[in-house]
């Protein structure tokens, strides 16, 4: 009986251990795939009121050379740049150099004038309906690799004769604005934007292994090469040390210097102090809306807890900042194969260490899964959503609902959550299966479900021929092969069209193609939709010219 306080006593001491202990292990099964021999893996940071609680690397920085990844190792940081670029712009303009609300011509004059102005800080939240120039790469039938000078990318840019969306009325993520808001900061400044960063950010946070990779013949040590899985249980080499163009990209960190970033968030030691506040700064449509993204920082929630975060994603580069501010906690995840998926891994580790303060329901830990909910297969299938042509395709896999690569997880009998907890909820109008995507309130595609459709050899033919964009300087053929109309542009292989509305086709790994026709019903051009490039205007080609 006198026993019982010491015997409490004592378990209150060694409890917080044991957990910390179990949460590890715990992590260390998350990372398992990771953790073996000749594989690729993940650096993790683990960080509670400024410190690591948990830090451990999984798998290889390369291959190659047996060498093991540490929280040392150097990634590619993809778009997690893109808080730093934001942040550049900010101290800035902090400096006199630039305002937030100035209109991007005043610094890129040759940007064609849209018939409205766009201002710096639409770009910084997304909003100013300018195209993706990684997709404008990728759509004018060549590879990142090879179309790597800013100064090639910056004339492909002011070819653009249209905008996805009126500045300022639609959120549409667009690397576009991160890149040329890199620009704006080097003719502004006079500095090049590696240099401002370097001076303004990384050396006053002692982020000595930080950088914009703006110059492709420097060494940078401890670097990491990449990996996509190979088709027999390998890896192939996915890694570039020649792309240097910077701004929505080009940031090479590691754990440990990520560290000092998140501390600043807290404890700001840049500029006039408002910095942290600014880009945790939700952009505002015209109409007065509010939306979930600030100045290159995703704002949102998870289970009930607010969070900040943006993951990063190019060749076969994976990663993922994801902060709970109210808790002072935060999953640095950095992975250097492409199939994995940090965003996910993050909420992982977020789900054993903040168990107690989440909300309960779906975590990306334990999806949900019951009987007596419907099958997944119910909402399997393509939706189109008609305001913008974007198609959503879903798919059923050993009970899992899949979508961009993932698991979606299931919130209720009819709603879902993708990879970064924006909700999918799906439901049956009137015998027509329908999916909406929230972002923060916000719908973002709003599609019915269509069947393909099945046209004849005669009806494809009406849609063959080459059609040529100036925009792109390319040109695309269209032909029916074995009973299939395809698509071949530049060095991508040959693609197959379906047909999913009058007129209208998908096109895997693109978007969609809606044709064009004059008032006889001849086919004389067509317009091609992309997630973050819409409307791209292709006429069709006279047969007897030929294009380089």
């Amino acid at each position: 009986m006198h026993f019982a306080p010491a015997v409490l006593a004592i378990s209150l001491v060694v409890h917080p251990v044991a957990a910390v202990d179990v949460a590890q292990r715990q992590v260390d099964q998350i990372f398992s795939a990771y953790a073996k021999p000749g594989s690729p893996g993940c650096s993790l940071g683990v960080i509670r009121n400024g410190d690591f609680v948990y830090r451990k690397a999984y798998g290889y920085a390369s291959l190659e050379l047996g060498v093991p990844l540490t929280s040392q190792s150097v990634f590619y940081m993809g778009s997690v740049s893109k808080q730093f670029t934001a942040a550049a712009v900010v101290l800035a303009s902090e400096q006199g150099f630039l305002s937030l609300d100035d209109d991007v011509r005043k610094y890129i004059p040759e940007l064609p004038d849209y018939g409205h102005v766009i201002t710096l800080r639409q770009m910084l939240h997304h909003t100013s309906g300018l195209r993706d120039f990684l997709d404008l790469v990728y759509l004018s039938g060549r590879d990142a690799l090879d179309f790597n000078s800013p100064q090639e990318i910056l004339k492909l840019i002011t070819r653009q004769k249209g905008l996805n969306n009126t500045p300022g009325d639609e959120f549409i993520y667009s690397n576009t604005n991160y890149f040329l808001l890199g620009v704006v900061i080097q003719r502004a400044t006079r500095q090049s934007f590696a240099e401002f960063a370097a001076r303004n950010i990384f050396r006053p946070l002692g982020m000595a292994h930080t950088r914009f990779y703006d110059d492709r013949t420097v060494m940078v040590p401890g670097r990491v090469a990449a990996y996509d899985p190979g088709s027999h249980g390998d890896f192939l080499v996915d890694w570039s040390t020649t792309y240097a163009v910077v701004g929505g990209g080009g940031l090479l960190s590691n754990v440990d210097d990520l560290l000092r970033w998140d501390r600043n968030f807290y404890a700001n030691a840049l500029g006039k102090g408002t910095l942290p506040k600014e880009l945790q700064t939700r952009g505002v449509l015209n109409d007065g809306k509010q939306i979930s993204y600030a100045l290159g920082l995703d704002m949102g929630s998870y289970r009930g807890l607010p969070i900040v975060e943006h993951n990063g994603a190019l060749f076969g580069y994976r990663t993922s900042l994801l902060r709970f501010p109210a808790q002072k906690f935060t999953v640095i995840c950095l992975c250097n194969l492409s199939s994995a998926v940090p965003a996910n891994l993050s909420r992982m580790v977020a789900d054993l260490y903040l168990a107690g303060q989440l909300q309960p329901g779906a975590s990306a830990l334990e999806p949900e899964h019951d009987a007596n909910l419907p099958d997944p297969a119910t909402f399997a299938g393509k939706y189109l959503d008609p305001r913008t042509q974007m198609i959503y395709s879903f798919t059923a896999d050993h009970g899992n609902l899949m979508a961009w690569g993932g698991v979606l997880r299931r919130i209720t009998a009819n709603q879902f959550f993708d990879l970064e907890s924006n909700i999918i909820t799906f439901e049956n109008a009137k015998g027509m299966m329908k999916a909406r995507l929230e972002i923060e309130g916000e719908t973002y595609f709003s599609g019915t479900r269509v069947e393909e459709r099945h046209l004849s050899p005669s009806e494809l033919l009406e849609y063959a021929g080459r059609f040529r964009s100036e925009e792109l300087r390319a040109t695309y053929e269209l032909s029916v092969e074995h009973g299939a109309l395809t698509l071949q542009f530049g060095e991508h292989a040959s693609i197959e069209l379906n047909a999913i509305a009058p007129d209208e086709f998908e096109v895997r790994d693109l978007g969609a193609i809606v044709f064009r026709r004059d008032e006889h019903r001849n086919v004389i051009g067509l317009r091609l939709f992309a997630q973050s490039t819409r409307g791209l205007d292709f006429k069709k080609a006279d047969e007897s010219r030929i294009y380089e």
